[in-house]
Parts: C-alpha cells; sequence; structure tokens
C-alpha cells in the first residue's frame, strides 16, 4: 500500500463530541474512575473496524440506540456517555484519498481469500446503511494491516458517513437516522468524558 501526497491533510485540526449509548452502570463507572475507558468493540460486524464506537454530536442517537439494546435485554438502564474526541491522524470517509484506500484493501483482501479458497464475506440489509457489515469491517481491519506492513503510520481514528432510516418525508433524500460515526482504535484520541445535558425545553 502506497502513501499518499494529500496525508499531511489525514491529521484532524480540532476536537469534537462524540456520545456513546451503553447501560448507566458502564457509563457511571467511566466517570467516576480517572484512566479507564470503554471497551474496545471487535465484532466481525462493527462497520468501520475494530475500536470504541461514538456518534459524532448526536446525544440523541447514541440513546436510542442504547434504548434498542435495553430493549433486546442487553442492557438494564439506557445511558448516554459523552467524549471529547481529537480524532488525530483519521480515515476520514468523507474524504476521497481514504476511499481510495479502501478501494485498494478491498483488492487485496479479495486476492488473498481467493488464494486460500475462503468466501468474501458480505454486507448485508435492506436498508442503504446494510447494518450487517461483515465486509467492510474486514476490508478496514485489512487496510490497517496493509499499512502496519507498508511502514505507513498507523491511523488512530475512523470517521464514515452513514444514511440509516426512513426518509423523512415522501421523496426526501434525507433520512430519519443518519449519522456520522466516530471509532477510535486509539484511547490517546479520548481527552476526556461528561455526563450531557439534558435541555428539556
Amino acid at each position: 500500500m502506497t502513501g499518499s501526497e494529500w496525508a499531511l491533510y489525514e491529521y484532524q485540526p480540532s476536537f469534537i463530541l462524540g456520545f456513546h449509548g451503553c447501560d448507566e452502570e458502564t457509563g457511571e463507572a467511566i466517570l467516576r474512575q480517572t484512566g479507564l475507558h470503554l471497551n474496545q468493540s471487535e465484532k466481525e460486524h462493527d462497520w468501520l473496524g475494530h475500536g470504541i464506537y461514538f456518534w459524532e454530536g448526536n446525544p440523541r442517537r447514541a440513546f436510542e440506540w442504547a434504548e434498542q439494546r435495553k430493549a433486546d435485554g442487553k442492557i438494564k438502564k439506557s445511558f448516554v456517555l459523552g467524549a471529547i474526541l481529537d480524532l488525530r491522524h483519521c480515515l476520514d470517509l468523507f474524504d476521497s484519498n481514504s476511499l481510495a484506500q479502501l478501494t485498494q484493501a478491498h483488492a487485496s483482501l479479495k486476492a488473498l481469500m481467493a488464494s486460500s479458497g475462503e468466501e468474501m464475506p458480505r454486507n448485508v440489509g435492506a436498508t442503504p446503511d446494510k447494518a450487517g457489515r461483515k465486509l467492510d469491517c474486514a476490508v478496514v481491519n485489512a487496510l490497517h494491516g496493509l499499512r502496519s506492513k507498508s511502514g505507513l503510520p498507523e491511523y488512530d481514528s475512523i470517521r464514515g458517513p452513514f444514511l440509516e432510516g426512513s426518509p423523512v418525508y415522501e421523496g426526501a433524500g434525507f433520512r430519519a437516522q443518519n449519522h456520522i460515526q466516530i471509532c477510535v482504535r486509539t484511547t490517546a484520541c479520548i481527552k476526556g468524558y461528561f455526563r450531557p445535558i439534558l435541555n428539556k425545553l
């Protein structure tokens, strides 16, 4: 995998706010204990590969996600944990160079799977976001591996847009659950956690 002539601009210049939906017990423990971090997700369908996931600037979606987890019996009480994030060296999937790297990583993974006789993982789902993203997860993780083998600096975070939910009105190009997701691979990106303020108007 080759480097990019635009690599200088892969470093994000400012802080952002991320929000993580979780169980209240987990969130309160993080807020109480200095140096404690959320666990990295390493599921085979993680949209942006393995890491700690946040909704960028979107506490409502974080809460909705936690509520769904509660309904599924996976957590007891919904909670939103805020985080101050410095994305540092970021694989930004709004950027054409980052997307070109994904294309290259996909080709490399496809060749590797073919040579080993294994079947390529697939994304599944009836909506545009294809919520079961086994293929995308494998490609992003392969990209990190290729960069490591090439001696290129690792990415600290990944930032990606997702089209999710139903159209907000008939004929709309906007969907009710569109969001930007952040995957943090290096905990040094997390400058601090906070309890979000809920404004009830």
